[in-house]
């Protein structure tokens, strides 16, 4: 076990990195086919094709996810996922060709780099080929290149954040892998200690936290129609080996977003478009009932959090958990 969301069997995971505009996208190949769950929580999420993975839609499995920066411009690099998917037989059989299924949302990194730099087709395409069953580069890489965290005041007072992932196993040859880019309006918490691991800065020059749940909770004057802030999302997607139906997967997709609240606070706000999305590659039988995968799924993804943060690179921008915490060891 490697400790990461690949250790399913099954599953590659590729990036695309524009260092240049700070953008990227990452996608999680599932090509044979899993059975796909979702649980959206934030009230802004920018998707495609997520209406497959509710229940009495025809098709059962999806073939891919794929998580990308750009806000809805980024969508578009959901057709080069598609292409490679189409070029080697893979998705839905309509007789003249495969549909591959891709299940997308974006995060909304417009503001940390080039905004007029997108991921596109190309990037979607890019990701798959550079895709693998082995390590998983994490941090400032992919849909985490331009991913920050903490921001209230907008940029200006935030962190970097990035992208993370682990796995876990459990009884009977269960394993659960999580993938999570943060890009939230709140902070990151130390899920053991409840400290500030990065987020919301006390000025634009200071390394020092301050709480976003304290300010808001005090009444911040900045959140109010009209001036919002704007920059977040964060997206995760869980896998296992388990054999769980589409309702199960949903479950499991439900109960792994609990890691989030978990770790980031706030979490899913009005202005977060939160989606957690769930694969069940269906190897092994669940011992007991889907709570097992669903447990192992939050604490993967408190995992990919916490990994997500402290691999984070600010690019000389910003402060990344490493500048806020000089001392700590990037594990």
């Amino acid at each position: 076990m490697r400790d990461v969301i690949t250790d399913v069997a099954g599953i590659k995971v590729g990036h695309a990195s524009n260092f240049e505009g700070y953008t990227g996208c990452t996608v999680v190949l599932c090509e044979e086919g899993a059975i796909g769950g979702i649980d959206i929580r934030g009230s802004a999420p920018g998707t495609r094709q997520v209406d497959s993975l509710f229940p009495l839609h025809l098709v059962s499995k999806v073939h891919a996810v794929l998580l990308t920066g750009g806000s809805s411009f980024g969508l578009d690099a959901a057709g080069g996922v598609a292409r490679y998917l189409e070029e080697r037989g893979k998705g839905f059989d309509v007789s003249v060709t495969h549909v591959p299924i891709v299940p997308t949302a974006v995060i909304f990194d417009l503001l940390f780099g080039d905004h007029a730099t997108r991921p596109n087709a190309d990037m979607g395409y890019e990701a798959c080929m550079a895709a693998s069953s082995h390590e998983v580069p994490e941090g400032s890489v992919g849909v985490g290149t331009g991913a920050t965290i903490g921001k209230l005041y907008e940029l200006s007072r935030a962190s970097k954040g990035g992208v993370g992932t682990a796995s876990i196993t459990g009884p009977g040859g269960l394993i659960v892998g999580a993938l999570v880019v943060v890009n939230a309006l709140g902070d990151v918490i130390d899920s053991e200690t409840g400290a500030l691991m990065a987020g919301l800065r006390e000025s634009e020059t200071s390394v020092r936290l301050v709480s976003t749940a304290d300010l808001l909770c005090q009444g911040a004057e900045k959140i109010h129609l009209g001036h919002a802030p704007v920059g977040n999302t964060t997206l995760g997607v869980v896998a296992t080996n388990a054999l769980l139906t589409r309702e199960e997967a949903i479950k499991m997709a439900q109960m792994a977003n609990n890691g989030l609240a978990r770790t980031i606070s706030p979490i899913s706000t009005s202005f977060d478009g939160d989606v957690v999305f769930s694969l069940s590659l269906g190897q092994v039988q669940v011992a007991a009932d889907v709570n097992n995968a669903g447990m192992l799924a939050e604490r993967a993804v408190i995992r990919a959090v916490r990994r997500a943060i402290v691999k984070a690179e600010g690019f000389g921008l910003l402060p990344a958990h490493r500048d806020l915490h000089p001392d700590s060891v990037a594990t």
